[in-house]
């Protein structure tokens, strides 16, 4: 029971320093601090633990991942690559719902923090001739900016829950497919039920310049998901592609790597992953499973509410991972069972799009003006049935 109330404190700080918009890497080196301390870890062992956990080969090709997506999406914003795949989409597509549902897609691709605001006035101008809500809108732009997080390479938490869990990322992607093709499923339904079609006119428009605009993040996905070649290996080849393609100096490419390179990023892996040590050398985790089987708390009900709770809290898909699948993973045990942290990972991604403070989700609002609780509304149903889809992952026998 002591042992218990110790982590639930650990994580009760965890979330009350992210409430006052502490960094989250310094908020898990101080959690990691606090938690060696409550359970009487010596300084020696708490340095060790922390050393090795920084310098093993996991931690490193994460935080380089990590650097090379930053500057992968840097080359893309500054190319204008994204502003030539919408304008070419909107050349080709006359139908004003597919319009609306693609853009705030194709910006999704990217893990711009915030990149609702983006494709909002391209949906608000697409449903011009629809008779549809304020809140219809702000939701089409906000669910389908966000299927991709569940198996996309390119964003940082299904990145950092393959390195914490210790399988590929193409294992991860694979097994929450359904839950991506879920959010997409219930946007058509719950979006333009009702709606009719509607056709703009438009210029026609080159499938071949979607393709060129699209190269650069299929090119990724394919040799990540399909080839399986690491991550930060793929990243490497299409970033240098681009640089050969846009002609960059070596001016341009120093002050790209000087951008790309952030400490936020390298403090948080640093964070994360020294948590994770510190958890495991303080053995906190061991005695749970006897104190959740006494107490009759199904392993269910804990692996899906903290990182749902976690999720909503927090706004960030980095947020949930980072706090709760450390503990997660010790609780199950070495090799934890890829179906339950699936599992864990849709319910708390679900805590991520219903969050407040979620940046897309305060954004959207704003720009269309809408109701919050006219949101939410529309949301409820459809969070309903992709946590329904990640019950049905955790019952798969993986």
């Amino acid at each position: 029971m002591i042992d218990f109330i110790k982590i639930l404190a650990v994580f009760g700080l965890i979330i009350f320093l992210l409430r006052l918009k502490w960094n989250l890497g310094l908020v898990m080196l101080i959690a990691s601090l606090v938690l060696g301390v409550l359970f009487r870890l010596s300084a020696k062992a708490m340095i060790k633990s922390s050393f090795y956990g920084i310098i093993e080969p996991s931690t490193i090709n994460l935080g380089l991942a990590l650097t090379l997506i930053l500057i992968f999406e840097n080359i893309l914003r500054k190319t204008e690559t994204l502003k030539n795949m919408m304008s070419s989409l909107r050349g080709i597509v006359r139908d004003s719902r597919i319009i609306m549902a693609s853009m705030p897609a194709l910006i999704g691709l990217l893990p711009s923090a915030g990149g609702a605001v983006f494709s909002a006035p391209m949906v608000n101008e697409a449903s011009s001739s629809l008779n549809i809500s304020r809140e219809r809108k702000a939701f089409i732009n906000y669910w389908f900016r966000h299927p991709w997080e569940y198996v996309l390479p390119l964003y940082p938490g299904i990145v950092l829950a393959s390195a914490i869990i210790g399988v590929p990322i193409v294992k991860l992607s694979l097994i929450q497919s359904p839950l991506a093709l879920g959010i997409i499923l219930t946007g058509i339904l719950w979006g333009f039920r009702g709606t009719g079609s509607s056709i703009h006119s438009t210029k026609e428009g080159s499938r071949a310049s979607l393709l060129i605009s699209l190269l650069p993040v299929l090119s990724v996905i394919l040799m990540v998901l399909v080839l399986k070649i690491e991550l930060s290996l793929s990243l490497a080849i299409a970033i240098i592609g681009l640089w050969i393609f846009h002609r960059y100096k070596p001016k341009d490419i120093f002050i790209t790597i000087k951008e790309g390179v952030s400490f936020n990023i390298i403090l948080l892996v640093a964070g994360v992953m020294v948590f994770k040590a510190i958890l495991k050398e303080s053995g906190a985790v061991a005695t749970l499973p006897d104190f959740f089987g006494r107490y009759g708390v199904p392993a269910t009900l804990i692996i899906s509410l903290l990182p749902f709770i976690a999720g909503l809290l927090t706004g960030l898909t980095v947020g949930f991972v980072g706090i709760t699948f450390p503990m997660i993973t010790h609780l199950l045990g070495d090799n934890p069972p890829l179906n339950l942290m699936a599992f864990a990972f849709g319910c708390g991604y679900v805590g991520v799009l219903l969050s407040p403070v979620h940046l897309c989700l305060i954004l959207t609002r704003d720009y269309f003006h809408a109701d919050l609780a006219g949101i939410y509304r529309r949301m409820m149903i459809p969070s309903l049935i992709i946590l329904t889809i990640a019950f049905g992952i955790r019952l798969l026998n993986l």
